[in-house]
């Protein structure tokens, strides 16, 4: 979408007619089966336990389909990743420099006490401050109160990718009570506390996390569409239990226990579309990546992370992650292929070489001399450990010493971020994302950090590009870049994620993920 169009958007007096356009018959008769059959409880079974709901702080996706039912950001996605309104009614800007948000009024946290500017302000301050996703855009920037519903964003540059970056819903800008964000710990809030349809009730570690209807929701009145519009609390209770084992999960769905389950064995695919009581849902979720360290260890030799890149073989890889091609693609783009106006070919030739005699040669020319080279993975995520054992196969067929460790995925993720001295590479999934500035894996923050000069100057241009276009000529020579002299990674391919749901579960959507607002469960 152009800059022109998206100033259009965000005009004070867009909001109605933005809406008014949203959403599909499907979504209309899905509501009316809603109101039919709200009340009662929806038991989700989630394949791993997140290490957070402390929004901004979390990277995981499970931290990301919880958390959201409690936190709000002033802007939202909808169906097409563009920017929507949600606890601002509206936005002004002349020069994507100044950004006025007029807040909705009456809307109450689960505390019963009303937001207003003086919490939008601690909260987003503390975005910038915890996020890895808001890059250059907002260096320097500054927020400040007109009054008690007028907040006023004030950047040092101009920049078109403001409104995607605030909507995003990794480490997503949630909005919580001023108390909460001053008091809050180094290491994250205790208390959570939003605006969302659902409250936080309980969590048993390792056993379930509990939400509860809001009853003082104040939902919009606008169509749904994506993460957009309006949002209802239909059942009363939401339960995300934590069940790491797939066969388990697989089961309550087909005896009840379970209305929705995560993490569906894709070998079980065809099983749950011939069962007449259950559905499948198949999202384009993630591109899955060989995490490598550049600040310490083997990895930190560029010519071995070439090496490693020249020897894989994307497309074994991947088979052995998602077992049938209708899961999986194979794309050499840091940013998904679904985000069309972001979707690069740029240094395609050096993906998926699969060339092993030229790998050998490589890693004879880098420093490694036979060290062991710990690569880190999780069976929580079956796929994620399948991949991992077929890396570990492919470079031992290089030449390399590699052993691969296995953790629970949080503590994966601590290892990951904090004891950088404890691995060499790390498997994992790089969910969608709108705009290149979001992608950790390019972040000067996430597992280590990319710390190349380069690649901070090419995304503060991409940033501050006067138009989408030039932003986009920018980001291939920076993908290009990427590929030829840096390697933070190296990009494997691309997945949809498979979930299970029972046929009694009404109004299930997916945007980043399944969506439990305006969901019914019928007896």
């Amino acid at each position: 979408m152009g800059l022109n169009i998206r100033k259009g958007l965000f005009m004070i007096m867009f909001v109605s007619l933005l809406f008014a356009v949203a959403c599909s018959s499907d979504t209309s008769d899905n509501n009316t089966n809603n109101e039919q059959e709200a009340g009662g409880t929806l038991n989700i079974a989630v394949d791993a336990s997140p290490p957070s709901l402390d929004q901004p702080t979390s990277t995981a996706t499970n931290a990301r389909d919880t958390s959201r039912l409690i936190f709000e950001s002033l802007v939202t996605t909808d169906s097409e990743f563009s920017p929507v309104p949600m606890l601002a009614e509206s936005i002004e800007t002349e020069d994507n420099q100044t950004f006025t948000f007029h807040l909705r009024q009456g809307i109450l946290f689960h505390n019963g006490e009303e937001m207003i500017a003086e919490d939008v302000i601690a909260s987003m301050e503390r975005w910038l401050e915890k996020s890895s996703i808001t890059g250059n855009i907002f260096n320097g920037a500054t927020w400040t109160a007109e009054d008690d519903y007028t907040v006023v964003l004030e950047l040092q540059s101009p920049s078109a990718l403001v409104l995607d970056t605030i909507a995003t819903s990794k480490q997503g800008a949630a909005i919580m009570p001023k108390e909460i964000v001053d008091s809050a710990p180094a290491e994250g809030v205790t208390e959570y506390i939003g605006t969302g349809p659902y409250k936080f009730v309980e969590w048993q570690q390792d056993n379930y996390i509990k939400f509860e209807k809001y009853e003082d929701y104040q939902p919009l009145d606008m169509e749904p569409d994506g993460l957009a519009g309006k949002r209802e609390a239909l059942v009363d209770e939401i339960y995300f239990h934590i069940v790491t084992d797939p066969s388990t999960r697989l089961t309550g769905l087909q005896t009840g226990e379970y209305d929705f389950v995560y993490g569906v064995p894709l070998d079980n695919y065809e099983q749950l579309q011939n069962d007449p009581n259950l559905e499948t849902i198949l999202e384009p979720e993630a591109n899955n990546l060989l995490g490598l360290n550049n600040v310490e260890g083997p990895a930190s030799d560029f010519k071995l992370r070439q090496a490693i890149n020249t020897a894989l073989d994307a497309e074994t890889i991947m088979m052995a992650g998602y077992p049938n091609e209708d899961f999986y693609w194979l794309d050499s783009g840091y940013m998904d292929v679904h985000i069309a106006n972001w979707a690069s070919t740029a240094g395609s030739e050096y993906y998926n070489q699969n060339d092993m005699e030229k790998a050998k040669q490589l890693l004879e020319e880098s420093e490694y001399d036979g060290e062991e080279f710990t690569i880190i993975t999780t069976r929580d995520y079956f796929y994620l450990y399948n991949i991992g054992v077929v890396i570990q196969e492919q470079l031992k067929q290089l030449g390399m010493n590699v052993k691969l460790e296995v953790y629970d995925w949080p503590t994966m993720l601590d290892l990951r971020d904090n004891k950088l001295s404890e691995w060499d590479g790390f498997i994992t999934s790089s969910t969608t994302v709108s705009t290149p500035p979001q992608l950790l894996v390019l972040s000067s923050s996430w597992a280590g950090g990319v710390n190349d000069d380069f690649v901070g100057e090419a995304m503060k241009a991409i940033e501050t590009a006067p138009t989408i276009e030039e932003a986009h000529d920018l980001w291939d020579d920076l993908q290009l870049y990427v590929w030829e002299e840096l390697l933070p990674a190296v990009q494997l391919g691309g997945n949809s994620t498979l979930y299970g749901s029972s046929s009694k579960v009404q109004g299930i959507e997916t945007t980043s993920g399944p969506i439990f607002w305006n969901v019914t469960v019928s007896e």
